[in-house]
């Protein structure tokens, strides 16, 4: 349809524009950028011609250039808080959380109404004696990430009551600094400030703490053998399209993980909770009993390596210390950033990406090729 407005209105902009959020969407990333250009050449101060190149930009892994795109649409449209959150992410994908941070409180006003009314909101100001309420707000994977920031809060002498989702609060209550960990939903007890979860960087600007395993360790019980956990999926999100067209992107058909059947002497272990397909491999399945987090928990403790796309699993494994090999989509997440295959959020990650987009055949035969001297090592 955006490609029949585009040839019976040549000259107009947005139906350019609309073909090329569909080229975007379906990691036609160069053909994106060259429309968006068209527009620009035309009217080059068109803040959100601007914007969406930026993030086609950062797509095609040209940072400088995505950002330079992100400054102009800021500065055509300085008010306009959708093109702010996308120049964040941009910058925390480049690796400045200097200014990346202060600048990625943009999401809370965009899309319009996100905010809670909560309080007084904490910044990094002295707490000492007073009771802060600490919230997940997006993923799973994101509050396993960031309640690393929970220890350093406790010790400024803050009472730490943390608000997550459901499935985390079994797993949580034993994490070192939360004073009491409740399910999001629940009726919320007294405190005096709050802040969510994805804010703390701002509060303890140049600090990733590095402490691990950060997340509560559980009881192990090693096996003999060595055992690798898998997990090819992420959340389909079925209910939100642009949720949905991410993970298509990030997640692998599991027929593509069959050359690690050729990998002898290794117990492959699912850590998916729900899947209607499995890869052709031997593969023991202890996710049956799963009930929450504690348990998903108790089996990644138990394993020597996971390799997993970018889901909530990926960082279960990097917040207990458990090495674990990240199998990246293209265009991914601005926390892995671009081309590095390390992280500083997780000493214990290798990350594998994609060479182009949707093409994950390179990737698994990376890990298979990696699998041997990792084996084979004492």
């Amino acid at each position: 349809m955006a490609e029949q407005a585009v040839a019976l209105l040549p000259d107009e902009p947005e139906a350019k524009l609309a073909l090329a959020a569909a080229l975007h969407d379906q990691t036609e990333y160069a053909a994106a950028a060259a429309l968006y250009r068209q527009v620009l050449s035309r009217q080059p101060r068109h803040a959100g011609a601007l914007s969406s190149l930026g993030n086609t930009l950062r797509a095609l892994g040209h940072t400088e250039a995505s950002l330079a795109a992100h400054d102009r649409a800021i500065a055509a449209a300085p008010a306009n808080p959708e093109y702010a959150f996308n120049r964040a992410t941009a910058l925390l994908a480049a690796g400045d959380y200097a200014q990346g941070w202060p600048e990625y409180e943009a999401r809370w006003l965009h899309p319009p109404g996100r905010v809670r009314a909560l309080g007084p909101a904490w910044t990094g100001e002295p707490i000492e004696g007073r009771t802060i309420l600490l919230h997940a707000e997006q993923g799973l994977g994101d509050t396993l990430q960031f309640v690393r920031y929970v220890p350093l809060v406790a010790a400024l002498g803050a009472r730490i009551v943390l608000e997550v989702q459901p499935q985390l609060v079994r797993y949580l209550s034993a994490l070192p600094g939360a004073a009491t960990v409740i399910a999001r939903g629940d009726p919320l007890p007294p405190y005096d400030a709050h802040c969510p979860l994805l804010s703390l960087p701002r509060a303890f600007p140049g600090t990733i703490p590095a402490d691990f395993p950060y997340l509560p360790m559980p009881p192990q019980a090693r096996a003999a053998n060595k055992r690798v956990g898998l997990a090819w999926a992420g959340s389909p999100h079925t209910n939100d399209g642009p949720a949905h067209l991410v993970d298509l992107r990030r997640s692998i058909d599991p027929a593509l993980l069959s050359p690690l059947a050729a990998l002898p002497g290794i117990e492959f272990v699912s850590l998916q909770l729900a899947s209607t397909t499995r890869p052709d491999i031997p593969l023991t399945d202890p996710m049956t009993s799963v009930k929450d987090f504690a348990d998903t928990a108790a089996i990644v403790a138990d394993l020597d390596l996971v390799i997993t796309v970018d889901t909530s699993i990926a960082h279960l494994a990097g917040g207990l210390g458990v090495p674990v090999w990240l199998m990246n989509r293209h265009a991914g997440c601005w926390r892995w950033q671009h081309a590095r295959t390390d992280t500083p959020w997780y000493p214990n990650m290798r990350i594998y990406r994609q060479p182009r987009p949707l093409d994950w055949a390179p990737v698994v035969r990376a890990i298979a090729r990696d699998l041997k001297p990792w084996y084979t090592q004492a």
